[in-house]
């Protein structure tokens, strides 16, 4: 991968990419809820999800994996977004209710002419009580083109990426114990109302003047080993597929990611759990300690500045569903 990273002009550019393979979305999902807002591309490529003042619209795999690479290209919807949030994670709440796991990226919308802005949480058995959230700013229009955000889950570690660029990394610990995502997942997709917090504390809601809003999701990729999620124990026919995950050029931060995921983290991090001593008295015990981004924050995980937040820590609402299996 190039890459050359202008803070002073706030422009990166990618050459290059992630040695992956794209797949069909009738390969690769199935709906989720409100079909009717689903719409394919003719070539089966891309996929838009629509929200309107109907319903939102989602997809899922069809299929649970044991650790994998997921990736999606997406161009967000334009014009007024207040209230609007755009999701892509993997989850297994559908078949483990009271001690799920969960990777997220949420994009939170805004009102027109203000950034885009995105948070990334990580949840273990359960572990809604401890999410670990963090939020940062968009250095590019995410509704002008697409850009590729990825999620790397292997037994030590979770990478986040957003196009080819590492943004944040967990890395496994005795001391999280169940904390760590380690159950089969599935993939998801969504765009859904949020007005009740996303957009300045809830005070900007969906306005519906300007639906539909429509998330365009391309170049989809589900790497991973396909189990079944009612299987307690580890499949051993996954071992093959875990080593060659993580002998993959993403699999590891080069020291030349993690110039890049500082440079990041520095420039466009507004909150990070990691520093917010109200909510978490004692640290959690993942969190590796940066001393210039805790000069950035005070003793709440935010920014020293006075900018204005999102509203607070969220569980979303999700449709039921029966699951389409291969």
């Amino acid at each position: 991968i190039s890459l050359w990273f202008f803070l002073c002009s706030v422009v990166i550019v990618t050459v290059g990419g992630f040695n992956v393979t794209t797949l069909k979305f009738n390969e690769a999902y199935s709906p989720l809820f409100s079909k009717f807002n689903i719409h394919p591309s003719a070539d089966d490529r891309a996929v838009r999800l629509l929200l309107n003042r109907l319903s939102g619209s989602g997809i899922v795999s069809s299929d649970y994996y044991s650790h994998g690479f997921f990736s999606a290209a997406i161009k967000m919807p334009s014009e007024h977004t207040a209230g609007v949030v755009v999701a892509f994670y993997t989850s297994n709440v559908d078949t483990f209710e009271r001690n799920h796991d969960e990777l997220d990226i949420e994009f939170l919308g805004n009102v027109k002419g203000k950034p885009w802005r995105f948070q990334t949480n990580a949840y273990g058995n359960g572990s809604v009580s401890r999410g670990r959230e963090e939020r940062y700013r968009l250095w590019f229009d995410p509704t002008a083109d697409s850009h590729r955000y990825s999620i790397l889950w292997t037994p030590i570690t979770v990478v986040f990426y957003v196009d080819e660029i590492p943004i944040r990394e967990i890395r496994r610990c005795v001391a999280m114990r169940g904390d760590f995502p380690a159950k089969p997942m599935s993939v998801y997709a969504t765009i859904w109302d949020a007005s009740s917090w996303a957009t300045n504390g809830g005070r900007e809601k969906v306005n519906y003047r300007y639906e539909p809003f429509v998330a365009e999701f391309t170049d989809l990729v589900l790497r991973g080993c396909i189990v079944d999620p009612s299987d307690q124990i580890p499949s051993s026919n996954c071992t093959d597929s875990t080593s060659s995950l993580m002998a993959e050029d993403f699999a590891a931060v080069s020291p030349q990611g993690r110039r890049w995921m500082k440079r990041f983290r520095e420039k466009y991090m507004y909150y990070s759990y990691c520093y917010d001593v109200v909510r978490y008295p004692v640290r959690p015990p993942e969190c590796v300690i940066s001393e210039s981004e805790r000069e950035m924050f005070k003793n709440t995980g935010r920014l020293r500045d006075k900018m204005k937040f999102g509203g607070p820590h969220h569980r979303r609402s999700r449709n039921s569903r029966r699951r389409r299996r291969r």
